[in-house]
């Protein structure tokens, strides 16, 4: 499909004064560039880099307007007059291609911390938040008036700012939410009780917001359709809210999301385990009840899912969030027919959402210059100083080298012993709905043969073979292998699936996953990697029907899902499954046939016993050739570096941040 076979993608549309030249929007969502709770530089290069990209329409992070809203650290503090010249600096940036930009706005309510501003946090109602579990003081009038005054004073300093228009963001973290839901509304008064009084501040909000910003900026509205939470707020609710929303007249579109992000967050970002397009019920009811334009957002990966939900009517907009974080030009690469050229997210939530997590800044695991825009390439290198870089292994590490190698002019060419690329990934994405990560090495490969890398296949390297290429620079990306404990017995014959063995039957997942040995009967998965390795395993054995427990010296299992978003529906598959999940238990020894496992609070052991013993525990670096290359190349001019797990075994991010270092260095 050419971008001219898109019917819906490219027409433009008209949000109150405001154009938009295309239906792709990238939506709010936070990216912890802040500096001391001003608009930054990288900011502007990342809001930048999307104008550039094609968007249609960008929305800032969420602004906040009042100071006893700072839920983390690095928010911008829209209350004080000196971030004009920062949104000075965002806006007059994006408007250099053409692109209008809204700036969102929010208070946060009772989904806060007391932690930056030592003062309580306001909300509705007296109700502690599941995530900060801070009981919030309940707002009386006066203050609600306070908070109406604080939006109408921050959508001002927008429009000072240059801002095109003004989102209320009054979803899945907004004091506004919190008091549209019956879960966190307790009031009796006014702002209390039925529907139309809890939606009384979003009105005076509303209203106080279109008189201070005029009629020439667009204001739009952010719904939650559902909270996903007992008694809340549901997708009946948010019609009406819309409906009431519409009928005031001072609103050009509404937005939507679903869940709570201080409750249901994982279903708000949500990971590759949830299908694409999963939340359009919500904009689809709202279109079919409104005549405002509507964004849909809920993991739109490529351009054919938006033009199909526009085309199909559920939504006039489509939110593309993580898709323009992996590739900023996601929109322009689909207008110019270039769709297979888009660097796929692939919805891991590892350097977006869980970096977030972390309270670092926003990155991208597939593209290294996702936070990093406001940082100046090396240039290119003179034609006479470029070399043949010879890199060894097309896992992401060797792949991203070659990327970064031959963006700057080298000659690249990639040695892989297998007969595809991929490394370790290719093996993690035939697990469970896993699929999608490996976009990661499809996406690698596609960039590698736009710049004409060389990438032979099936191809053992030896120092003689890779010397004899002639290198001016050599890449070492050989991964690492599995390692064995020290309690572990020898390795069972794969030959026979170990069926002649006498002692338990210890491998390691990849020895599953790449089909080496095929476990039967029951399993015990010993999970001392907390992340995907072992719940993978444990789900993929389960489904072919063993017996399967989860063995972690964790308090517990997978404790990295939680970064990712993934633990929770972890949980909820693990018991569909049957799978057994036992914490702060280590492994200390193997003896007739039996594991001793110690466990951590009482200090008492016991034997367990299982038919197969499956291992998610530390690897160990392939690094002999690198060794070997370095000593051999010794005094001569040629530079020979290592990336990836043969440096030290860690995740697939900082194989591909590894693999762009050494490669922009070269």
């Amino acid at each position: 499909m050419s971008g001219s076979q898109y019917t819906y993608l490219w027409r433009p549309l008209q949000l109150g004064p405001v154009t938009v030249r295309n239906r792709i929007v990238f939506a709010a969502h936070l990216t912890n560039y802040a500096e001391d709770g001003m608009p930054s530089e990288q900011h502007a290069a990342y809001y930048e880099a999307r104008a550039r990209g094609g968007a249609g329409l960008i929305i800032t992070e969420e602004h906040s307007v009042h100071p006893t809203d700072w839920p983390y650290e690095k928010m911008i503090h829209a209350f004080h007059p000196e971030v004009v010249p920062g949104y000075r600096r965002i806006t007059d940036r994006v408007h250099a291609y053409g692109t209008p930009i809204f700036a969102q706005i929010n208070h946060n309510g009772g989904q806060a911390s007391s932690m930056y501003t030592r003062l309580p946090v306001w909300a509705p109602s007296a109700v502690a938040d599941p995530l900060f579990r801070e009981v919030a003081k309940a707002v009386d009038e006066l203050e609600i008036a306070e908070i109406v005054a604080g939006y109408a004073e921050v959508a001002a300093r927008c429009k000072e700012g240059g801002f095109d228009g003004i989102e209320l963001q009054c979803s899945h973290s907004s004091i506004v939410r919190g008091f549209l839901s019956r879960a966190t509304n307790k009031r009796t008064d006014g702002y209390g009780g039925s529907l139309e009084h809890r939606a009384r501040i979003l009105h005076e909000i509303v209203a106080a917001v279109r008189e201070a910003i005029g009629p020439s900026l667009a204001l739009g509205v952010r719904l939650c359709g559902d909270e996903l939470i007992d008694d809340g707020i549901t997708i009946d609710e948010t019609v009406e809210v819309a409906k009431a929303v519409e009928a005031n007249g001072h609103v050009d579109y509404i937005n939507t999301s679903i869940g709570v992000a201080t409750a249901s967050l994982f279903m708000i970002e949500a990971s590759m385990h949830i299908p694409p397009e999963y939340a359009m019920f919500i904009p689809s009811a709202l279109r079919k009840a409104v005549n405002l334009p509507v964004v849909g957002v809920g993991r739109f990966k490529d351009p054919l899912q938006a033009e199909r939900a526009i085309a199909q009517g559920h939504a006039d907009l489509i939110g593309v969030v993580r898709g323009q974080i992996a590739d900023p030009d996601f929109a322009a690469k689909a207008r110019a027919g270039h769709h297979h050229d888009i660097r796929l997210c692939l919805s891991c939530n590892q350097e977006c959402v869980g970096r977030m997590g972390l309270n670092r800044w926003l990155g991208c695991i597939e593209n290294p210059r996702t936070g990093r825009e406001s940082v100046p390439l090396p240039p290119p290198v003179r034609a006479a100083l470029t070399k043949h870089v010879v890199v060894v292994g097309a896992g992401p590490a060797g792949l991203q080298s070659a990327i970064s190698a031959a963006h700057l002019g080298h000659r690249v060419t990639v040695l892989e012993r297998d007969a595809e690329p991929g490394g370790q990934v290719r093996w993690a994405a035939k697990v469970p709905n896993r699929a999608e990560f490996g976009d990661l090495v499809r996406n690698q490969v596609l960039e590698c043969d736009r710049l004409g890398v060389d990438v032979r296949y099936g191809v053992e390297a030896t120092v003689e073979s890779v010397l004899a290429l002639a290198p001016g620079a050599v890449v070492i990306a050989t991964g690492a292998v599995p390692a064995r404990p020290w309690w572990a017995p020898p390795e069972p014959d794969p030959a026979d699936n170990g069926a002649g063995f006498a002692d338990l039957k210890v491998i390691d997942v990849l020895d599953v996953l790449t089909g080496r040995f095929a476990p039967t009967g029951s399993v015990i998965v010993i999970d001392e990697l907390g992340f995907h390795q072992a719940t993978s395993v444990a789900e993929l054995l389960a489904d072919r029907g063993c017996t399967v427990e989860v063995l972690s010296p964790g308090m517990v299992v997978g404790q990295d899902l939680g970064i990712t978003l993934d633990m929770e529906n972890w949980w909820l598959r693990a018991g569909k499954k049957g799978i057994v999940q036992t914490t702060d238990s280590v492994v200390v020894g193997c003896e007739g046939g039996a594991l001793t496992v110690l466990h951590h609070p009482t200090g008492a052991t016991a034997p367990k016993t299982a038919d197969w013993v499956v291992l998610a525990v530390p690897a160990a670096p392939a690094d002999h050739l690198y060794r070997e290359l370095r000593d051999r190349c010794a005094g001569t001019a040629i530079r020979v570096h290592r990336v990836g797990d043969c440096v030290a075994p860690r995740r697939a991010h900082a194989a591909v941040v590894d693999g762009d270092r050494i490669g922009a260095k070269l």
